[in-house]
Parts: structure tokens; C-alpha cells; sequence
């Protein structure tokens, strides 16, 4: 319910052409639309308001840790993504020791995905805590909010560490952007030094996870993928009114420790783990 956040812009993979979205085509099409939708937004709209009374008593109980709303979220993604028909499932199992989640970016679709497969916080650029009808959600769903600002490093190190040793399973892009949904991009090794702080939580692990869409039949591989200039909203039509869906498999691989490595290790160990899903796609 929180972004996979997508990256702006300006800083969006532009590698190939995207594929035409199909759009709704007469009656049959937008009542496809509606039944999908409605629905959807019905649930979206009842798990933010069930979550805030959530929080609250959450927070009285057990503090600031999250217990409670991590798999309330779960369950409200899980739901949404029956109401728009699009199948899923979870290979591997959440690591249980402190620690993060890396992840491949594709689509709008990761926000429901990955929160589906597992209780998570997304870790976000903190320009998209004003982007409207998102910015609800993001705040609703406790995002971590991370600004580009080097006088700003070491108390953000700090509160990442703080989160992580109140056991929030944070979920961060080392892509940098989004894709098409056939590829990994180079992960950007900068990030990685965060997790390898002195006040880090002990046993720290970072455990890699892949998503890998699969389209509809008939439809472009890439059906899923949402990047370069693609708008929003013509994608989510297109993805509403088609009449069959695909389906979208999570791989939950082993947990990586920290201990042992520097940041450029810690991201080629990552990153070779996710990329690993991918190599039988073709144009990979």
C-alpha cells in the first residue's frame, strides 16, 4: 500500500521502446474496468481507516513496533490484488533475524505485490511524500522517507537503525528506478554502506527478493512493466480492462549478512541472488 515508490522522472530507465496499451474498447471493457475497480478502492479504503484506530492501540501495546499493521497491510494488498484478478504467489520464506529487503522494481503494481508476500515498509525518496493520493497512503503505512541531502547522512543512518532494531523489515530499490520487468539493473552499491553502520542491530541480514511478472496470454511480455515516460493512468486502464490476467511469482532467497562484506560486495551479493530469477527471461 506504500510505493515501491516509483523513482521521478528524471531519473527513469529509458532503455527501449514501451509497448501500445491496449485501451478499454466499448461497454464490455469499461464495466471490466468498474468491477475490478470499485471494489478495489472499497478495500484500499477500509484498510486505511481500520489501520489508524490499529495504530493506535499498536502503539499503546507494543510501542513503536509493528506487530500488528505489518500484516494488516498484508492482508489489504492480498485482497485488492483478488478484486483486480491478478494471481500470486510466494516461493521461500521471510528471514527472522534483523534486516532488510531488496527487491527488483517494475511496476505500480510492487506496492500490492510485495506487501502481499510479506509484511514490509518501503523505503522511499522523500519527494514522493508529496505526490498527491499517494502521499496518504505513504503516511498512512509508515514509509521511510530518505532525502538526498549529505548534511542530513548521519541522522538518517540513524533512524534506519533505530527501525531496523524495532524489527520494521524495511524494503529498499537498489535499482534506482523501475523497469520493464525482464531485466535487473546494476544495483547501486551506495546504498548498501547504511547497513554497515557501528550501531546497526547484531546479525544483521539483507535477504534479497525477485518479482517476475507474467502477462496475460496474447499480451507483450512486458504487459506489467511500468517505466520510461509511461503516465500512470493509461497503465492502469489497460491493466484493469484486460480481459484475462496474468500472474506474478515473489522469490524470497536466503538472507545475506551483513558481517564479511563492504558495501560493493554486499550489492554484487544481492544483486546476483534477485538477478538469478531472471536469467531464463528472454531479453534479459
Amino acid at each position: 500500500m506504500s510505493e515501491p515508490l516509483p523513482a521521478p522522472r528524471e531519473a527513469t530507465w529509458r532503455d527501449g521502446v514501451p509497448p501500445a496499451l491496449p485501451r478499454p474498447q466499448g461497454l464490455r471493457d469499461w464495466l471490466r474496468v468498474a468491477r475490478r475497480l470499485a471494489p478495489a478502492v472499497l478495500v484500499l479504503l477500509l484498510g486505511v481507516l481500520l489501520i489508524l484506530p490499529l495504530r493506535a492501540a499498536e502503539r499503546l501495546v507494543h510501542g513503536p513496533r509493528r506487530p500488528w499493521c505489518g500484516p494488516h497491510v498484508q492482508i489489504v494488498c492480498r485482497l485488492v490484488l483478488a478484486c483486480l484478478g491478478i494471481g500470486w504467489r510466494r516461493e521461500g520464506q521471510p528471514m527472522r533475524q534483523p534486516g532488510a529487503v531488496v527487491a527488483n522494481h517494475s511496476s505500480w503494481l510492487d506496492i500490492l505485490v510485495m506487501n502481499a508476500a510479506l509484511p514490509v515498509f518501503f523505503v522511499s525518496k522523500a519527494e514522493v511524500a508529496g505526490w498527491p493520493g499517494i502521499n496518504i497512503l505513504t503516511r498512512v503505512t509508515d514509509t521511510h522517507f530518505v532525502t538526498r541531502d549529505p548534511r542530513l547522512a548521519r541522522a538518517q543512518a540513524r533512524e534506519l537503525a533505530q527501525r531496523l532494531r524495532h524489527g520494521h523489515r524495511l524494503l529498499f530499490f537498489p535499482e534506482g528506478t523501475s523497469t520493464d520487468g525482464r531485466r535487473v539493473l546494476p544495483f547501486k552499491p551506495t546504498l548498501f554502506q547504511a547497513f554497515l553502520g557501528d550501531d546497526m542491530p547484531a546479525g544483521l541480514a539483507i535477504q534479497p527478493m525477485s518479482v517476475l511478472y507474467t502477462a496475460p496470454a496474447g499480451e507483450d511480455p512486458r504487459f506489467y512493466g511500468w517505466w520510461s515516460d509511461m503516465e500512470l493512468g493509461p497503465h492502469l486502464l489497460a491493466v484493469l480492462s484486460a480481459p484475462r490476467q496474468g500472474h506474478v511469482l515473489v522469490r524470497l532467497h536466503p538472507p545475506i549478512p551483513a558481517e564479511g562484506h563492504d558495501r560493493k560486495s554486499l550489492s554484487a551479493a544481492c544483486q546476483s541472488a534477485v538477478s538469478s530469477s531472471f536469467t531464463t527471461l528472454p531479453d534479459c
